[in-house]
């Protein structure tokens, strides 16, 4: 698939801090061949554009971001045999998805399957500031400090851009990575927990509204901003903490089912 000329396109899938009906985690669809996280919103794509995916970028290796690549590939498997999905991530996050996922204890080592030399999965390990263009996109890992190794990503096509917190806490290497480029469109950011579970949020590094709004103004530029990874239950006391919190900006709940174009 190649998006020269095209607008980027991207559709939330997923984007919450849990589940239930309507709401799933975190997975965006880039285009129609690129998956941002793998949580349970890929549920919420056909079989058919199911079919169109060929790349996979892992934030990290928390459940609620990777459950869905083997039930995917699992989904796929005669698919994709001859043309696999590749999955790119931090190689410590390979690690943990090697040892505790595609281990043939709790799934199947897709990488070995049909067989090794003809395998439906592949891992692709990238390191922090790392980028690849994939058909005109350029997609840039950045580090963010989370309880695990974790990263966001940078994507910028025909001039546009977006990006994407991942998970994580107060830091300086994301807005600092965002602050090199002349330009950001749109910008996800997570911010978890309201203030009422301040000291979880530090204990799990993630964003609440008072460390979102000490980091959001450390970036330059001034994008949309959608905040993401809300808890299910608390997203409209998040919503109006932030907004309080952040009153220079206009900030929006990012929802399943949101779509845009860059």
């Amino acid at each position: 698939m190649s998006n020269k000329g095209d607008k980027l396109k991207i559709r939330v899938l997923g984007c919450s801090g849990g589940i239930a009906k309507g709401v799933a985690t975190t997975s965006f669809l880039i285009d129609d061949d690129i998956l941002i996280d793998a949580g349970t919103g890929v549920g919420e794509l056909s079989l058919s554009e199911m079919k169109r995916i060929r790349y996979i970028f892992i934030t990290h290796s928390h459940l609620d971001h990777v459950c869905s690549i083997a039930l995917l590939i699992d989904t796929l498997f005669e698919h994709l045999v001859g043309q696999p999905i590749t999955v790119y991530a931090q190689s410590s996050t390979i690690k943990v998805l090697k040892e505790n996922m595609f281990n043939w204890l709790l799934w199947p080592d897709f990488t070995a399957l049909p067989k090794k030399s003809n395998a439906v999965l592949k891992f692709r390990a990238m390191g922090k500031g790392g980028i690849i263009d994939i058909d005109g996109r350029s997609i840039e890992m950045i580090e963010v400090n989370h309880s695990v190794p974790a990263v966001g990503y940078r994507i910028e096509s025909q001039g546009k851009s977006f990006a994407f917190s991942g998970d994580t806490t107060t830091n300086d290497t994301f807005w600092a990575a965002l602050n090199k480029h002349d330009n950001l469109d749109l910008l996800f950011v997570e911010a978890a927990f309201a203030s009422k579970d301040a000291d979880i949020a530090h204990l799990a590094c993630h964003y609440c509204p008072q460390t979102l709004a000490e980091d959001l103004p450390k970036l330059r530029h001034w994008p949309k901003v959608y905040i993401s990874h809300l808890k299910p239950g608390d997203e409209k006391r998040i919503m109006r903490e932030c907004q309080k919190a952040l009153p220079d900006w206009k900030l929006h709940q990012l929802k399943s089912g949101d779509r845009f174009k860059l």
